[in-house]
């Protein structure tokens, strides 16, 4: 049997290992099986790629919806977009007073050592 796939390998231009591979993936499949098999990957590859459109899309409309609300927003004034109001300070509040430089929160001089 190794000498008759050995002359089909050779007769047809592929090496033995590629019909070892595809016996040990459809061995136990009929043609009809087979072939079905193929419809479903074909079937499969065409949903994800519009799953990906679609994915895309909306993303696209997204990111376009939110730049549009916010330049209406900024346009009637009424409200700052959020990117805008987080750079805002307090009137009157220096940045020292917010945050100490390590990033912690400031503490009264007199609660520093636990005294009260």
């Amino acid at each position: 049997m190794k000498e008759a796939v050995y002359d089909l390998c050779r007769k047809h231009g592929i090496s033995d290992a590629t019909i070892y591979n595809l016996k040990s993936k459809f061995g136990g499949l009929d043609v009809s099986e087979a072939k079905r098999l193929k419809e479903l990957k074909g079937e499969n590859a065409r949903l994800k790629k519009l799953l990906a459109d679609s994915m895309l899309d909306n993303a696209a409309l997204k990111d376009l919806l939110s730049k549009n609300g916010d330049a209406r927003r900024e346009a009637r004034g009424c409200c700052p977009s959020p990117a805008s109001a987080r750079d805002e300070r307090a009137a009157g509040v220096s940045s020292d007073r917010l945050r100490a430089d390590d990033g912690s929160l400031p503490v009264p001089p007199d609660r520093r050592h636990g005294f009260a």
